[in-house]
């Protein structure tokens, strides 16, 4: 196990060396300034659907998807963060109970 740990880290070192390494003309191209932006949000929206709908290695529908659904709404109702937060931390609270 600690091996994978060291190549892990090892190429996690190498790939950020590597995008250091970049010069800079390449990275101010308008696709390239693009993607950087959205990499981070689809690294986010893909934690949030594992941590959703997953529990161990089986897929899990229960109430933590209720809970990211109201705080989707929340959202698309241009609800600030904070209450996003609330309103799907309180849809997962309620149903859990209720189960």
């Amino acid at each position: 196990m600690w091996a994978a740990i060291l190549v892990t880290a090892i190429g996690c070192y190498l790939l950020k060396l590597t995008g250091l390494s970049v010069p800079a003309t390449v990275l101010d191209r308008p696709v390239m300034r693009r993607v950087t932006d959205l990499i981070p949000v689809a690294l986010l929206g893909a934690l949030v659907a594992v941590q959703a709908l997953s529990s161990g290695q089986d897929l899990a529908l229960d109430a933590r998807l209720a809970g990211v659904g109201a705080g989707f709404a929340a959202l698309l109702l241009k609800a600030p963060f904070l209450v996003v937060v609330v309103v799907a931390a309180t849809t997962t609270a309620v149903l859990r109970l209720a189960m």
